[in-house]
This record gives C-alpha cells, structure tokens and sequence, in this order.
C-alpha cells in the first residue's frame, strides 16, 4: 500500500513524519480560508487560534505539498496515526486529484487524502466561520498556544508558499493585516498595545474529535 496526503497549511512547511516523496502541486475546485479554530497548538479553549482549512470554490487551486509514504504497514499505520492526533479539528478526510507543477491536465495521483472541515457550527464544533479581515487579523495576532502563536503559523505559511513558488493572495492579505494590527512597519514592531477579542469562545469541556481509522489499500493532506 502506498499512501498520499495533501498537505496545504502548516504540513507544507512541516510534515512531521517520515516521508518518501514530496512533489509541490495544486488540487482544484478548492481554496484556503482561515475558518477553523485550534484549541491545543496555537491557541486555546478560552482563546482558540485560526488556522487554515479549505472551502468548495469552483474554479480556484489551492497549492500546496503531496507527500508520499511507503515502506510497509508499521510506517503507514505510524503516518496516519500521528496525523490523525495533529490534525484532530479537521473532521473529514476527503480524497481528492492531485496535479504535479506544469501538469494541469491529467492528475499526478489520484485518491490523495486531505483533512477538511464541516463549515457547520452546528455539527463541527471547531468550525469558526467567516469574519471580517480586521477581526481575523485581531484575533491571530494575540492568539497563543503550547505550539506558539497564532500569527507565526501564519507568517511561515505565508513564506512557505512563497518558497515553493505559489503565494496566495488571501494569505498575504491576512498576513499584511495582522503586521498592521501588531503595528510591523518595515519588519520593525513598534510598541502596541492589543485590545479586544472578538472570537467566538470556545469552551474548555470539549474532547478531541474520534476519527475513524483508514480503510486498507488506499491510495491517499490540515
């Protein structure tokens, strides 16, 4: 069996695991919001952060990292159980067509998982939602968890995708808006004081998400 995730936020800079492959490259018909809260690595209940998830959009690519892993059942069962455990906001696994760079036609791999969220509040209990750009930005800036802060995973998300060659506008835009918030002039902090949270609380009685274990040979990202 071989396995494929796609990985499109923090998993383009830091797979964490043990991979025998990386190919940069692009899914289609979605694009990056940054809709989801994280209670346990750059936030917390009482002040989650927001990370990237993906959203439907017809038309749109969403660039990031394939990365293979092969080599037996230990290693495999190894790769999904830890991202299972670093991804437990996301509750869906969707399998989706990846295309390598320069290759828009015909898919590089098909059936390669990636970890996407209900964008329901109802039955998805980290889904955020949208809110308006300044109180995003507001929010990852004073957002901090056992990982760090909220607005560095957003700054080396930024780099990252300028690394491989694909920025993304919304992200720069957010990013822009959070050194506007922070009062970064020039890559210089200037003294500033943040006031104000308007996130949605997220209350500290809530347990991780159960996700159901892979099914066996399956080809397969947040």
């Amino acid at each position: 069996m071989v396995l494929w995730f796609f990985g499109y936020g923090s998993l383009v800079w830091n797979p964490g695991f043990q991979v025998d492959e990386k190919v940069i490259g692009f899914i289609k018909d979605y694009r990056r919001v940054f809709d989801l809260a994280c209670i346990d690595h750059r936030g917390t209940p009482e002040h989650p952060a927001r990370t990237c998830t993906l959203e439907e959009q017809e038309g749109t690519l969403c660039w990031g990292a394939a990365y293979c892993v092969r080599g037996g059942p230990e290693k495999e069962k190894a790769a999904i159980e830890y991202l299972e455990r670093r991804e437990c906001e996301y509750d869906h696994k969707t399998l989706v067509d990846f295309y390598k760079e320069g290759h828009s036609e015909e898919p590089f791999v098909t059936g390669v998982i990636v970890f996407t969220s209900t964008p329901d509040k109802i039955s998805n209990k980290y889904y955020l939602g949208p809110a308006p750009l300044e109180d995003m930005a507001r929010q990852i800036a004073t957002a901090n968890g056992p990982c760090g802060n909220n607005r560095d995973y957003l700054f080396l998300l930024e780099k990252a995708l300028f690394d491989i060659g694909h920025e993304d506008d919304y992200v720069i835009e957010l990013a822009n808006e959070v050194r506007k918030e922070l009062g970064i002039v020039g890559g210089v902090m200037k003294e500033k004081k943040l006031t104000g949270q308007t996130h949605v609380p997220i209350k500290s009685s809530l347990s991780p998400l159960k996700l159901m274990p892979l099914p066996g040979a399956i080809a397969m990202d947040s």
